[in-house]
């Protein structure tokens, strides 16, 4: 049934644009039911300076005040209109990217094609599911794996009930092209199992991102999100002219494809490599619970800015996470590869032959020919900030993503203060005794010092020295800060594209410098962010990497203490590895407990892939068990507290205000 529509539907788009789905209806949401943020309607943004409701009214009914809350000065109203905007720009908002997944990445030439997908929806018969299951069309080696021809593949896709079309994923039909673009809620919602509904904000970790880029035809463009060094690789047939007149050759297209494939293969389901610095450090998909939980990032990278730093976060997204383009101009800085051997990469094997490098071009030429976003240094809709081709604190590579015909940031602006709404479903614990013993240890142990306040986090960078977890994530913000220039914007009222010598604004710093260096790794090792442990329930497996994971079936409680029953279903590699959801309490355990931590972490150094991948589930060595002097009941009762940490928590410990 699905094919048929969109076939038909692809008659009708030789005449007119076609963007399916839409946004989903808010009452097939756990939304309704939660218990809104304290975000206020009608308080303003001012570059990451909060104005209060109140505050905003009396300032109004000054001149120095409207200035101060004009868009000229950089302020942003917090209305229902922009939350309207961003809820459609979450489920719908490519800005572009459907170009670059599809005639550049080649993401349906692969299994993963129109038909299979269509099929794979239609045989659910309209009920709901948190992984599409798509059969393998053929026969197929992709890196150092082979697929065989009625294979099933889990590709962690969610599709709400009675949908045409998977969460996050827009169809774009032109001309009778089909192209498939990426949104927020790919990662950043979720469908409940239970009800079928949908969980805005809750992460996809099962979304198996490296599996669906490694299955692409040209999964080589996304060599920057591994540890692939092209200039390593032997010479290929392609020849393309650099920037010196002269000819060379590219890495073979075959070897390199392959050596990218392996890679992305390793990535855990749940986990995306968001920072293009050629290492392979995929990190877990954060929620999209954000409010008052800055800064944003592993790293705390998106620090400054609209919304302290969330606008940051959402550009980037948009940016270097979906358009490899986006980083030709910075490319010898940050990565030691010129700017024409970067293009000529990424696109001499693109699944168009429109969008594929011919013999002895020059890369940026030809690239200002196909590129669908004229006049931009990049395919996806994006300006350049006043000082690009540097990037900053505010956008890390000069770039924002920003659509023709809307002012600057309106969607992402809209997105952040969506965010900033939501929460997530309310607990329904019975067991409020337990909860409340459960905050008195959460004091007790020290879990306070930096999971405080009502959004549990002191919005702080803890340097990896002290925290302990796999050190390649915390300093991969590094080769950006050297690429920095000052952070400036434009007023949030000038439209895109830019006029000529647009009004400039200087965004202030409002992190803190030692924050900062943590950051992006200067003259240290870097750092992790102090993430808020709100909505625990639903963002199993914990820590950066998704390392800390296990089964209920795994470990056996009871008045004894603690045991492994099933070391099978221990780590990443016992659970998300085999399709098998974590279990919230068990995960939660594993990481408050030295012992049992300690078999997950062998269980995952026990993977090669997980090796490769960099993620272990180590660090944040702060334990709620015996040798740490206390018992099983209180370390039951601690998390039995965490899983309670809800849309409007019961209890918050007196000492964390």
């Amino acid at each position: 049934m699905l094919l048929a529509l969109i076939v038909f539907i692809s008659f009708l788009a030789y005449q007119i644009d076609i963007a399916i789905p839409g946004t989903p209806s808010i009452n097939n949401t756990y939304t309704p039911i939660t218990q809104p943020t304290a975000q206020e309607i009608n308080s303003y943004d001012v570059l990451g300076k909060v104005v209060s409701k109140n505050e905003a009214a009396s300032l109004l009914k000054t001149d120095e005040g409207k200035q101060q809350l004009s868009a000229d000065n950089g302020a942003v109203a917090i209305t229902e209109d922009l939350i309207k905007l961003g809820r459609k720009a979450f489920y719908t908002e490519t800005f572009g990217n459907e170009v670059f997944f599809t005639d550049v990445t080649g993401v349906l030439n692969g299994p993963l094609n129109v038909g299979n997908l269509a099929y794979a929806i239609a045989s659910l018969g309209g009920k709901s599911t948190t992984n599409l299951q798509v059969t393998m069309d053929r026969d197929m080696q992709v890196g150092d794996r082979t697929f065989k021809k009625g294979d099933i593949l889990n590709t962690g896709l969610d599709v709400p009930a009675n949908s045409l079309f998977p969460l996050g994923i827009v169809t774009h039909i032109n001309q009778g092209k089909i192209r498939v673009g990426v949104t927020c809620a790919a990662c950043h919602a979720a469908v409940d199992q239970v009800t079928g509904r949908i969980l805005e904000g809750a992460p996809n970790n099962d979304l198996d991102t490296g599996l669906i880029i490694a299955l692409a035809s040209n999964s080589a463009a996304w060599f920057r999100q591994t540890g692939v060094n092209p200039q390593t690789m032997r010479r290929g047939e392609t020849t393309y002219m650099k920037a010196d007149g002269r000819r060379y050759r590219l890495p073979d297209i075959k070897a390199l494809e392959n050596a990218v494939d392996a890679e992305l293969l390793t990535w855990s389901p749940g986990n995306f490599d968001s920072t293009g610095d050629n290492v392979n450090n995929p990190s877990q998909n954060p929620s999209s619970y954000t409010f008052a939980a800055y800064p944003y990032g592993w790293s705390g990278n998106a620090a400054i800015g609209w919304f302290h730093g969330l606008t940051t976060l959402n550009s980037n997204v948009h940016a270097t996470n979906s358009d490899l383009t986006t980083g030709a101009d910075a490319s010898q800085k940050l990565l030691g590869i010129d700017k024409e051997t970067y293009l000529g990469i990424i696109l001499q094997n693109s699944a168009n032959p429109a969008f594929r490098l011919p013999q002895n071009a020059k890369p940026s030429e030809f690239f200002e020919k196909i590129d669908p976003t004229p006049g931009t240094p990049a395919m996806n809709e994006v300006i350049k900030m006043p000082g690009f081709p540097k990037g900053s604190p505010f956008m890390l590579d000069g770039l924002m993503a920003s659509s023709p015909g809307l002012p600057v940031a309106a969607q992402l602006n809209g997105m952040s203060a969506f965010q900033n709404s939501l929460a997530p479903p309310p607990n329904h614990s019975t067991n409020s005794e337990a909860v409340k013993r459960g905050a008195a240890i959460f004091t007790k142990a020290g879990c306070v010092e930096c999971h405080s306040g009502r959004y549990f986090t002191n919005n702080h960078v803890i340097a990896e020295s002290e925290i302990k977890s796999q050190p390649s994530r915390a300093k991969a913000q590094a080769a950006f800060a050297g690429n920095f220039t000052e952070p400036q914007t434009y007023p949030s009222n000038v439209r895109v594209p830019l006029p000529e010598n647009p009004l400039v604004l200087n965004v202030p710093n409002i992190i803190s410098e030692e924050d900062f260096k943590l950051a992006f790794a200067i003259g240290n090792a870097g750092g992790y962010k102090v993430p808020s442990l709100i909505g625990l329930a639903v963002t199993a497996p914990y820590l950066h990497d998704g390392g800390v994971a296990a089964t209920k079936e795994a470990v056996l409680v009871d008045k004894n203490g603690l045991k492994i029953v099933n070391s099978e279903q221990l780590g990443l590699t016992g659970t998300s590895l085999k399709n098998i959801a974590p279990d919230p309490s068990a995960s939660l355990r594993v990481l408050v407990d030295r012992n049992l931590r300690r078999q997950v972490v062998l269980a995952n150094h026990a993977n090669s892939n997980l090796q490769k991948s960099n993620a272990d589930g180590s660090g944040h060595n702060y334990w709620v068990d015996k040798q740490a002097g206390f018992d099983i009941q209180d370390q039951t009762d601690l998390i039995e507290f965490l899983l309670s940490l809800d849309d409007n928590p019961e209890i918050i410990p007196p000492q964390s205000r």
